[in-house]
């Protein structure tokens, strides 16, 4: 299936021809038309670029006439018979002038050190490239090819020529000098075609195509001329060859490829071999051959297809058979093409060429050159790594380079046609310089953008702008340019790159002018470091839309969040407060801002009103009561204030019950409605209430307990106990309440109102064991009165009674006796004598005491009393300190353990004696051993201690 044909492709360096002349007739346009639609979708396979450099000027003063391809150099033949050596820009490197006439075929060697030429001056004319070596041959007829033995230079300068003559001559330098000729063919008209490759040598003439092996000088095959085509003088035949084995003709309308063979297997595409030489080890296998529907000018291979040079005919040649001699109306030729197609034929692509004044060139006009591969047979006809297939398209004024199209050429076809994803693909893949990739992503995002796709776009700017801060500022701004930037806003980077400052307060301003975008703003205000960018500006968008219909509860969390960043703490925590934010209150311990919540209590309280009062509780010297108490009265929003101010005075009343004394009233009443409980203790203990106001608000709430309490504080304590019994009817309260007052009178009152009720005096009489006298109560009893459950009552009464004396009789017993016990041990305890000793035999006798414990254990208590035994003195006299064993005096020792000498103790006790009690006891002698009928002696130190 052959593709359309092509518009123009664009030619670089002044490419395109006059539009006007190129169109093609009505007719042909509309039987294309669906097809070039179609076609135009498709990717070319070549690109097309003129030559530049010195053709133009080359060209501009002569015409050119042959073309051959080097592996570093192009030689351009002219019809003035130069030789112009370009290199592939173009530039001249070298100038030859080898002929007088038109140039018709040039031949590199394989090395490309020798190049070849044949003109219609009947010369050839081979020249060294890098030396001063010329040699020129004279053949008096025109000549139209020549080739050059590959390995010229090492194979004694051989090489072979064709012309009108029709003979074919190979010339070889003798060893001695001179050159030897040969005539492989002759008789079969002119040569007009030449190609040489390895060891084979292919040449064309009016019969047809002739392949010669030059290794032993053998034909192999003679393929005949296509019939029906023009005469070789009007249309060339042309030769190429693919590799070292693959020989491709194109000659009229007709196409074939030759594979030279060794054996005798089957030819290549399932062809079977159809002509071999006779008696020749190679043969030649056609495994291709088609028929065009152009006019070939040039053909050359492209790895598995060719490109075809066409000419296209109009119909007055086709009519007139271009065969016969008439020569076809000038001026009326279309634009050459090249097609690309396979060895059977299959077209991939077309291309019209607007080659300068193609309207005026024949088919012979044209020529097709192309760079050989590199390597040998086993290349397989493909381009070693490294290679650049270029391909020369050459008209009298004008050169035309074809190539491949590349990665980058495919880049830029895919972004031409809105291929965008598949271009960046591409790219990612590896596929062209790694610089496209900012192209590549900047026009895939202009496209997008000129297609409303904003969302899509920022979607992919990480992937495409990459690292690149002025790349990603520039799409900031232009972002903000459209009024898109917040779709833009989640993908903006901090960090790899970081943009400056200015990017990204204009990325959060954008996100405060609607309210849709606001959530997007807090939580990028949150994501993003502050260090960024300065929060001044944002807050300065934000702030004159406060009492703005379009301030949202996040606009405010995020203004608090920038005033954080700008260490505006005050501010912050006015708005957390607003928003009920439960981290107000670790915001406020942050930053130490109690001085801040001075109006800001009501909101906290609905926040958390636990954590609240704790909070005024704590700072109530910085937050005094009455500001907490002035706000929760007045304040307008809604929750329950009241209770939050009972919450606060209670807290406050148990920390400091002077604290709120201003507020007990209130206090009162708050209690009453939502803690009844905690009346009483408040009411016993605070004295800075109102108790009118107090039983006012206790009657209006049937509170009894607690009018009770307030009567008895008030002194009517007749009216308080009324109301505990006809209300309460709780005699073991009113007997408490009557006890508590200490009033003689109010239990007469108790009892006058109890026997007003049967019931009451019954249970009068269970609970005054203790303090009334039972029998007093029943004497009082009127008689006829009947009292409930009287006998079981008085049973009790009775049976208590007598236990409760019981009782009283057994601890009498018990006193007596502890105290009996006590005074007997007292009095051994006085008769025990007491041990006197030094201070060392006291210590010398704890050393012997601590020794023999280790042998027998001793009581606990005799240890005791052996310690308390010893003198508190050290066996000296706590008056004069001489030591108490002194000849003819007495030593008076007493219980206390202090020791004296009598002298020194009476004369001590004289000193006393005005301030002492007189001694009353008339015995004779005491136990202590004091002389009869004087004062008790006693220790100086001790009653003077006492004293």
């Amino acid at each position: 299936m052959s593709a359309a044909r092509r518009a123009h492709p664009p030619l670089q360096n002044g490419a395109g021809g006059d539009d006007g002349d190129d169109e093609r007739d009505e007719e042909e346009e509309d039987g294309d038309e669906e097809l070039e639609d179609e076609a135009e979708e498709e990717e070319p396979r070549l690109k097309y670029q003129r030559l530049g450099g010195s053709v133009p000027a080359i060209l501009s003063t002569d015409a050119a006439a042959s073309i051959a391809v080097a592996d570093r150099m192009v030689a351009l033949g002219t019809h003035n018979g130069t030789l112009h050596i370009l290199d592939f820009q173009g530039n001249q490197v070298k100038e030859i002038a080898a002929h007088t006439a038109t140039i018709n075929d040039i031949s590199f060697d394989a090395d490309g050190e020798y190049i070849g030429s044949c003109s219609d001056d009947g010369t050839v004319a081979i020249s060294s490239l890098f030396t001063d070596e010329k040699l020129k041959f004279e053949y008096h007829r025109p000549m139209k090819a020549i080739a050059l033995d590959p390995n010229y230079s090492r194979n004694y300068r051989r090489f072979a020529t064709g012309g009108l003559a029709g003979q074919v001559l190979v010339l070889t330098k003798k060893t001695w000098g001179g050159y030897h000729k040969k005539v492989l063919r002759d008789g079969e008209g002119p040569i007009h075609s030449m190609k040489w490759r390895a060891d084979l040598l292919a040449w064309a003439n009016n019969a047809g195509v002739k392949v010669h092996d030059m290794k032993t000088d053998k034909g192999i095959a003679f393929i005949e001329r296509p019939k029906g085509i023009p005469r070789p003088e009007f249309l060339l035949p042309h030769l190429v060859w693919q590799d070292d084995t693959v020989l491709v003709i194109g000659w009229g309308t007709s196409v074939k490829i030759a594979a030279i063979r060794t054996d005798l297997s089957q030819g290549l595409n399932g062809i079977q071999r159809t002509i071999a030489a006779v008696g020749s080890e190679k043969y030649v296998d056609i495994v291709g051959s088609f028929q065009t529907g152009y006019h070939i000018s040039g053909i050359a291979p492209f790895g598995d297809l060719l490109v075809v040079l066409a000419y296209i005919p109009d119909e007055d040649e086709n009519e007139k058979k271009i065969s016969t001699s008439v020569t076809p109306r000038q001026g009326t030729a279309q634009c050459p093409e090249i097609h690309l197609v396979s060895w059977k034929n299959d077209e991939v692509t077309t291309d019209a060429l607007p080659i300068h004044g193609y309207e005026h060139y024949k088919a012979k006009d044209y020529a097709l050159a192309h760079a050989p591969f590199s390597g040998s047979s086993n290349a397989g006809g493909q381009w070693a790594a490294g290679d650049e297939p270029l391909y020369y398209i050459v008209s009298p004024k004008d050169i035309v380079v074809t190539k491949p199209r590349d990665a980058e050429d495919h880049i830029a076809w895919l972004l031409q046609h809105d291929c965008h994803e598949k271009a960046l693909a591409a790219v990612e893949a590896g596929q062209g310089r790694t610089e496209l990739l900012d192209e590549v992503g900047s026009r895939y995002l202009d496209h997008l953008i000129i297609e409303r796709k904003y969302a899509e776009a920022a979607q992919r700017c990480p992937k495409l702008l990459r690292g690149s801060p002025s790349a990603w500022e520039r799409w900031v701004f232009h972002f903000a340019h459209l009024r898109q930037l917040p779709v833009l806003v989640p993908y903006i980077p901090t960090e790899n790159p970081q943009l400056s400052d200015t990017a990204y307060e204009v990325a959060l301003v954008a996100l405060t002018t609607n309210p849709s975008f606001h959530e997007l703003l807090l939580t990028t205000v949150k994501n993003w470091p502050p260090t960024l960018y300065s929060a001044s500006p944002v807050i300065s968008a934000i702030e004159p839309q406060l009492n703005s219909s379009l301030m949202t509860d996040t606009l405010k969390e995020a203004l608090a969040e920038l005033y954080v960043i700008n260490s505006q703490h005050e501010k912050a925590l006015s708005l957390y407060a607003e928003l009920l934010k439960p981290e107000v209150f670790e915001f406020i311990e942050k930053y130490n801002l109690h001085d801040a919540i001075h109006d800001k209590v009501v909101n906290l309280m609905l926040l958390d009103s636990k954590r609240t009062v704790h909070l005024l509780i704590q700072h109530r010297d910085i937050i005094p009561p009455y500001e907490v108490v002035e706000q929760l009265l007045h304040s307008n929003k809604t929750g329950d204030k009241r209770y939050f101010l009972h919450l606060y005075l209670h807290a406050l009343f148990e920390i400091d019950i002077h604290a709120g004394k201003d507020f007990h009233d209130m206090q009162v009443e708050l209690y009453a409605d939502y803690e009844p409980r905690m009346l009483l203790p408040f009411l016993r203990t605070s004295q800075h209430y109102r108790l009118d106001k107090a039983y006012e608000i206790f009657a209006q709430r049937e509170l009894v307990r607690e009018q009770v309490f307030v009567l008895g504080r008030m002194g009517n304590a007749k009216e308080a106990l009324s109301t505990i019994i006809n209300k309460l009817e709780d005699i073991e309260e009113a007997v408490e309440f009557v006890t508590d007052q200490h009033d003689d009178e109010l239990w007469e009152e108790l009892i006058r109102q109890c026997l007003q009720k049967p019931e009451m005096v019954g249970m009068l009489l269970e609970h005054t064991v203790g303090n009334l006298d039972p029998l007093y109560i029943v004497s009082l009893v009127p008689d006829g009165l009947e009292i409930p459950r009287l006998r079981d009552r008085l049973v009790k009464i009775v049976t208590d009674y007598r236990t409760e004396t019981s009782l009283r009789n057994g601890c009498n017993d018990i006193l007596k006796a502890d105290c009996v016990n006590l005074l007997v041990k007292y009095y051994h305890e006085a008769r025990r004598g007491v041990y006197m000793a030094s201070m060392d035999e006291e210590v010398h006798g704890n050393r012997v005491d601590d020794g023999s414990s280790r042998a027998s254990e001793r009581s606990s208590s005799v240890r005791a009393l052996d310690i308390k035994s010893r003198t508190r003195c050290g066996a000296r006299c706590c008056l004069c300190f001489d030591p108490l064993p002194i000849q003819d005096i007495s030593v008076i020792v007493f219980y206390c353990c202090h020791a004296y000498h009598l002298s020194c103790l009476e004369g001590g006790l004289d000193l006393m004696r005005s301030n002492s009690n007189q001694d009353s006891d008339n015995e004779s002698d005491d136990e202590d051993g004091s002389p009869s009928g004087g004062s008790r002696m006693r220790c100086v130190l001790c009653t003077t201690a006492a004293a």
